[in-house]
């Protein structure tokens, strides 16, 4: 039976980042993921903003041009134009960045499992560990772990299977992706308010000079993301912002996205979650790579010190309800946005935001620095973990 320190299940960005983190520190980890190719069927967008982009070492050769400009549209089309001095955002590709980061946690050490997927979990006789079944094109096997991160997306199955908690708010959007060598004028955001075919969210439109996206995503009952974004794209405004009339584009994307803010339980003695798993997206913006990250990176400190110490407390600090009070006016925001479906209501609060102060509160949500908030080891922890010392 093949025995690790630690199993990642999903090779997302916070599976990636958390399994090239922990291989780093010289834990033994086995990283499994369902697809055969990492890069295949991405779900996000791929937004990085600048407070990711100032404290993470992203790859500068898989980073779009820079995005200073924001342009945000009522449903009646009238149009509040914002502008940065500073790099707000910047599209990353995705696909290449995932396969980068794969080929940087086995190079670290990680072990990857392609065309895997969780089956089930049960304790193993000895101590602590766990025995997951996994399963393969060549069948079952069964791998017994110290420990289990769940990396496995919005609806986790090893949430379900930890007894850890599970995500119930959520959008569905779809986007699709075309080339865009053609862009007229700065690399932009644009962002399209209208309850008719985004309730609860927003249509947008990114154009960077390299790549264009266009997309929806919305919540309720009998919301049909694919059809909002035939709608959405057959629009005056949106038509003008595409690369060309007869362009097809070269991928689409799609997915759930967590709304309801980090999870409260999101870790137990034998496993945690990270990423969309442990609900680590902003309620409001849905914003997830910023928080991804920043949770994915906590997560490895937390459970490299675990697998030194063998101490139980040692996960204490990995808490879902030390972040939630962060989001709590992000999640009354969400409801709110969420209550409003009618296109005259939202136009008024549209002319509003065009107005100080309110005009301020648009451009801290689109140009502010807040996101998860930064967490650490507590500092005898983190000064032992640094020198390779157990951890007691």
């Amino acid at each position: 039976m093949e025995r690790v320190d630690v199993l990642v299940i999903g090779a997302g960005l916070a599976g990636l980042e958390c399994a090239r983190r922990l291989a780093a520190r010289g834990v033994a980890v086995l990283l499994a993921d369902a697809k055969a190719d990492v890069g295949d069927a991405v779900h996000t967008t791929g937004i990085f903003v600048r407070r990711t982009l100032e404290d993470f070492r992203l790859p500068e050769d898989l980073l779009g041009p820079a995005v200073r400009h924001v342009t945000l549209y009522s449903p009646a089309g009238r149009a509040l134009r914002l502008a940065s001095p500073r790099t707000e955002f910047r599209v990353g590709r995705m696909a290449a960045l995932y396969r980068r980061w794969l080929a940087a946690a086995v190079q670290a050490g990680a072990a990857f499992a392609p065309s895997t997927r969780f089956a089930a979990a049960e304790p193993a006789p000895r101590g602590g560990a766990t025995r997951v079944t996994l399963e393969t094109r060549a069948g079952r096997h069964v791998v017994e772990a110290r420990y289990v991160v769940g990396a496995d997306g919005a609806t986790s199955r090893v949430a379900a299977a930890f007894g850890l908690d599970r995500n119930r708010a959520f959008l569905v959007g779809v986007e699709d992706v075309y080339s865009d060598a053609a862009l007229d004028g700065p690399p932009e955001l644009h962002v399209f308010i209208d309850p008719r075919l985004a309730p609860g969210y927003i249509g947008w439109v990114v154009r960077d000079g390299a790549e264009a996206h266009v997309g929806v995503a919305g919540q309720g009952p009998g919301y049909r993301p694919v059809e909002a974004l035939d709608a959405f794209r057959a629009r005056a405004p949106v038509r003008a912002l595409l690369p060309s009339r007869d362009a097809a584009p070269l991928e689409r994307r799609g997915g759930r996205i967590p709304v309801g803010g980090v999870l409260a339980r999101i870790a137990s003695p034998r496993a945690l979650l990270v990423g969309d798993a442990a609900g680590a997206v902003s309620p409001l913006t849905a914003g997830g790579l910023d928080p991804c990250l920043r949770l994915s990176a906590f997560a490895a400190d937390v459970v490299a010190a675990y697998v030194r110490s063998g101490d139980a407390a040692s996960l204490a600090p990995y808490a879902g309800t030390r972040f939630r009070a962060r989001f709590l006016a992000r999640r009354w925001m969400r409801h709110l946005f969420g209550a409003i479906r009618h296109p005259a209501l939202l136009e008024l609060g549209c002319a509003a935001l065009a107005r100080a102060p309110l005009r301020a509160l648009v451009e801290h949500v689109f140009f502010g620095r807040g996101s998860f908030p930064d967490v650490a080891l507590p500092a005898r922890q983190t000064l032992l973990l640094e020198e390779g010392r157990p951890l007691g």
